[in-house]
């Protein structure tokens, strides 16, 4: 593959997993609650992936001896980062929302510490400061457009943390002899029949039989553009390999504050892109040089 080519899918991916960002401020913008969207993310998620294993003649079995961890991906990588994320990204901006998720590889590097996979190294350690401070930003008097908005940054910051300490578990224990397309899918089964008894007892279920119309479809292209774009990504890991495919999460983050300020005609103050700016600089020194190599 050319670099250029890499580039461009690069690029589509980003641009995909950032829509997501204004995508999921629309689909709680009339009230839906966190499980029920859940829920039907995970449906949609695994219906999808389930469809295109079986089209590419790939397994879609779920061995009862894999369902821990399982288990264990749903709850790290979805059920309660997303619980967090669709709290919070009804009173967040969808552009700061953006910004936070990004603090993935800066939230890594010190679970990576705790578990011993990774060593310590003085331009991480900067890359953490710069984000720490990118997050004091945020949380600042003039950075967000209304001041009790700075409650739900803490809850914001939950959803990267887990996602943070469940890529650290996969690196630390590995995937069980399991593709990454089959870890996705098995985790959405399973997570799928977590997320409804929890989405009925809380009355947070969402009834498909309603009148469809913006937080529906926003719900439902939501899911289908994670499928694909994390197919795409894996696809991507294999032809050019990891530490190129992780250049996306620097392409995420613009594409998501671009896509919330042209759907959302969202606006930002220059506190929020200093915060945005300091955040990517805290990404691009945390994350592993091409010597150093990332986990498959």
């Amino acid at each position: 593959m050319s670099l250029i080519q890499g580039m461009t899918v690069l690029l589509a991916i980003g641009a995909g997993w950032g829509l997501t960002q204004p995508l999921t401020k629309i689909a709680v913008s009339e009230g839906y609650l966190p499980l029920g969207l859940i829920f039907w993310q995970l449906v949609i998620g695994a219906l999808g992936m389930g469809l295109f294993r079986l089209v590419a003649g790939k397994p879609v079995t779920l061995p009862r001896r894999h369902w821990g961890f399982f288990l264990m991906i749903a709850l790290l990588g979805t059920v309660l980062p997303n619980s967090f994320s669709y709290s919070a990204a009804a009173f967040l901006p969808a552009g700061v929302m953006s910004v936070v998720i990004s603090l993935v590889p800066i939230f890594a590097f010190p679970v990576a510490l705790g578990l011993g996979i990774d060593r310590f190294g003085w331009a991480r350690l900067g890359g953490l400061v710069a984000g720490l401070v990118g997050v004091t930003i945020l949380a600042g008097p003039d950075a967000l457009p209304e001041a009790g908005m700075v409650l739900w940054l803490p809850v914001a910051v939950i959803a990267p943390l887990c996602y943070a300490v469940e890529g650290n578990v996969v690196a630390r224990w590995g995937m069980h002899g399991l593709g990454p397309g089959h870890v996705l899918f098995g985790a959405s089964v399973v997570g799928a029949l977590v997320a409804l008894p929890l989405a009925l007892i809380t009355g947070q279920f969402i009834d498909p039989r309603t009148r469809w119309d913006g937080p529906e479809y926003a719900l439902l292209a939501s899911s289908l553009i994670h499928v694909v774009v994390y197919t795409a990504y894996v696809w991507l890991v294999t032809r050019a390999g990891s530490v190129f495919a992780a250049q996306v999460s620097y392409v995420v983050t613009g594409a998501g504050v671009l896509w919330a300020m042209l759907l959302l005609d969202e606006r930002y103050s220059l506190w929020v892109w200093m915060a945005m700016a300091l955040i990517v600089a805290g990404m691009f020194l945390v994350q592993p040089r091409r010597q150093d190599g990332l986990a498959p």
